[in-house]
């Protein structure tokens, strides 16, 4: 099993919100078309596409430290992994945080 973050950084490359994330992933995946296909399939709102590409994020960091380092680095750089994203037409209320603590009310 992936560590959890792993998870996250194939969350982001799955969604593209992380422009040099995702590039990084896919240089590395190039010369591979089945880790590539599972780059470019993975969607957040398939979970289990994630959770894939994740494991593959985990394998070719064990294959490859230096592209472990280089993931981990580019997801520090992002920020603190916090991407609120919102789409099409919203009835109701929002709420985009990253750390609550205590209550949200409206």
């Amino acid at each position: 099993m992936p560590e959890p973050i792993l998870v996250s950084i194939a969350t982001a490359a799955a969604t593209k919100a992380v422009q040099g994330l995702y590039e990084l992933i896919k240089r590395r995946f190039a010369d591979d078309p089945e880790a590539t296909a599972v780059l470019e399939t993975a969607t957040p709102e398939a979970p289990e596409t994630v959770e894939v590409l994740a494991e593959r994020l985990d394998q070719a960091g064990r294959e490859d430290p230096r592209f472990a380092e280089a993931l981990r680095e580019a997801w520090s750089q992002h920020g603190d992994g916090a991407n609120n994203q919102i789409s099409g037409t919203v009835h109701g209320n929002v709420v985009q945080a990253r750390d609550v603590h205590g209550n949200i009310s409206f």
